[in-house]
């Protein structure tokens, strides 16, 4: 069976969002062209990785360039996207391995995020040459999410994924601890439950 690629070249939208209530969000990163949609899954951690590491790599575009690169310096308010995912949310794959470059040639960002495998491996060497096969086997590996983005566009994923991130609960003043609606056993009250 063939890989399945899912290719954005330019999406119509490209957006990370949640589905669920603070504590219990699910994660999803969404592209959409026209009526196809694709949502795909993963963790909070992963998100706040892409979003930075998209910022960084921008920078240095920028910088690299000597300015002269399309990328804005902050994400451009009249592409700012705050409406919800798409719904329904279906997911295509829980997303293992993410990648990110920059094409100079044609000024985009391409983000990969590739589906999460396990690999059957009796030792760590056997379990990096299985690893290190399925990365070279283009044809047969696992699904991939392609989105290939503008400067803009990029720039104004990683501040709507970083603001997703940090949309959560918000953290006990006295521990740093998220706080649940219901409260939480706080350790620096010694056990005793703080409400919200």
């Amino acid at each position: 069976m063939s890989r399945q690629v899912f290719l954005y070249d330019p999406p119509d939208r490209f957006v990370a969002g949640t589905v669920g209530m603070p504590g219990r969000r699910t994660f999803f990163l969404q592209a959409t062209a026209g009526p196809r949609v694709t949502s795909v899954a993963l963790e909070k951690t992963q998100v706040a990785a892409l979003a930075e590491r998209m910022d960084e790599l921008l920078d240095e575009v920028v910088r690299r360039s000597g300015g002269s690169a399309a990328v804005p310096a902050v994400p451009p308010s009249d592409i700012s996207d705050t409406d919800p995912l798409d719904t329904p949310v279906e997911e295509e794959f829980r997303v293992g391995t993410m990648a990110l470059a920059w094409d100079g040639e044609e000024q985009r960002m391409i983000v990969e995020a590739q589906a999460l495998v396990e690999l059957d491996a009796d030792s760590e060497e056997d379990l990096a040459e299985a690893e290190e096969r399925l990365l070279q086997d283009e044809e047969n590996g696992p699904p991939m999410l392609r989105v290939r983005l503008t400067g803009a566009q990029a720039r104004a994923f990683a501040k709507r994924a970083l603001d997703v991130v940090n949309a959560g609960r918000p953290p006990c003043p006295l521990c740093s601890l998220p706080l649940d609606p219901e409260g939480h056993v706080c350790p620096r009250q010694n056990g005793y439950r703080r409400g919200a």
